[in-house]
């Protein structure tokens, strides 16, 4: 769910001992762009290793597309574990990285010992706030999207009782439980809802127990927002034929039977947009935040387009209300409070 920033790539193996290399433009023209046009080098530090968790292969689109269209030379480290993110911070100052981004909570302890300690250099920070003078903050407004999700649900459920399994139970998590079941709530205000907190970002077995004792209680649309562990309520979601959504990017099209909405989250947008802010000198220190308005985060079939059917649970008829209630939300005649302030 949280929602990967990340390179463009020949093969360099970064030799801190603490992560691996994922890629790496050697020069501009390595990707096809113009040779010459920016001699910026940008460096991403991811908090954990590329692959499993959609949030960062996203982020490592973004970079990959921004570096092919502004000649600029990018790297992406993955870290192994968490104890690895301030040494590959370090290693990245050492070799002086004009811009260094890393991403979400795990990274926030060792972004601020290394940017404090280095106030000359910039950094860049996704999905968290780090409020340092040298240290731009980006960050979404999830508890919209979550919105929209809930409202979906509450006009789809046939039961009215609806569930989420939720990852841990953090003020960020908030965005989504708080924000989903004001949503539902706008809908369908006799709906039922039920949260259950895996505990962890990477556990798709509990996940699965929880959306199954979930199903037990009546639900018949249990939404995922536990990261790795929506694979559990998938799965789950497949064997007792309840319907489900996915987190950040577009989980309809692995089975658009079940899994009938997914909540969007633009990490790439974000990862491009800093990476060429960067290059233009348009770059600012400070937070900034992606809604709805900005297309940072959304809801499948009412933000973005799908390659995937919509489920006759969902229907045309909710998707419409639903898109209306996305306009008047960016119009500002809904306002979606952000729970976590």
């Amino acid at each position: 769910m949280k929602k990967a920033i990340f390179s463009v790539l020949a093969a360099t193996v970064l030799l801190t001992g603490c992560g691996a290399a994922k890629t790496d433009t050697a020069s501009p023209a390595a990707s096809g762009a113009p040779a010459g046009k920016s001699d910026k080098k940008i460096i991403l530090i991811t908090p954990e290793k590329i692959g499993v968790n959609p949030f960062f292969t996203q982020m490592d689109e973004g970079v990959k597309k921004a570096s092919k269209e502004f000649g600029v030379t990018v790297k992406t480290v993955e870290s192994a574990d968490a104890s690895a993110i301030e040494q590959n911070l370090r290693a990245a100052v050492a070799d002086n990285y004009d811009l260094i981004i890393t991403s979400s909570f795990t990274a926030e302890d060792a972004l601020k010992k290394v940017a404090t300690e280095n106030p000359k250099k910039s950094f860049a920070i996704i999905d968290t706030v780090v409020d340092l003078p040298n240290v731009r903050s980006v960050v979404f407004r999830e508890h919209e999207a979550a919105y929209l999700l809930g409202a979906a649900a509450g006009l789809s459920t046939k039961k009215n009782i609806v569930g989420m399994v939720a990852a841990v139970d953090i003020p960020l998590i908030k965005k989504y439980t708080v924000g989903f079941q004001e949503g539902l709530k706008a809908t369908n205000p006799n709906a039922k809802f039920i949260v259950n907190y895996v505990g962890s970002f990477t556990d798709p077995a509990k996940a699965k127990e929880l959306a199954l004792t979930q199903f037990s209680q009546g639900a018949d649309f249990i939404a995922g927002a536990s990261a790795v562990g929506d694979l559990g309520v998938f799965e789950a979601a497949k064997e007792k034929g309840f319907f489900t959504s996915g987190q950040d990017i577009d989980r309809t099209v692995t089975d658009p039977e079940h899994i009938v909405l997914s909540q969007l989250k633009g990490t790439d947008a974000v990862a491009y947009q800093t990476v060429k802010d960067f290059v233009n000198g348009t770059f600012k220190f400070g937070a900034v935040d992606y809604g709805l308005k900005e297309d940072g985060v959304g809801l499948t079939f009412v933000t973005r387009e799908t390659k995937s059917a919509l489920s006759p649970f969902v229907g045309q008829d909710v998707i419409t209300k639903v898109k209306a209630i996305r306009d008047d939300i960016v119009s500002g005649k809904v306002k979606v409070e952000n729970p976590v302030k």
